[in-house]
C-alpha cells in the first residue's frame, strides 16, 4: 500500500532507521512501516553484539526520495 500523502501519518519522521535483535518483533516493525506508506532505503545492516545479532532498516517517506532526486 503506497500512500497518497506528502507526510508520514502521526508525525512520524520522513526518515527513520529501525534497530533492534533479529527476531519476528523487528520484522514486523520494518512491516507496518511499509504498511504505512514508507519504503525500504538502502540495505539492511547486521551486526553481533557479543549475544546476538542486531540488524538495522532505513525507511524513506515517498515523497521525501522524490524531493531528493
Amino acid at each position: 500500500m503506497t500512500s497518497a500523502t506528502n507526510t508520514p501519518p502521526d508525525g512520524l519522521p520522513t526518515y527513520r532507521l529501525l534497530t533492534g535483535p533479529d527476531d519476528a518483533s523487528f520484522c514486523h516493525r520494518v512491516s507496518e512501516a511499509l504498511a504505512l506508506g514508507y519504503a525500504l532505503y538502502g540495505s539492511p545492516a547486521a551486526t553481533f553484539n557479543g549475544e546476538r545479532v542486531i540488524v538495522a532498516q532505513a525507511l524513506l517517506w515517498p515523497s521525501a526520495q522524490r524531493s531528493s532526486q
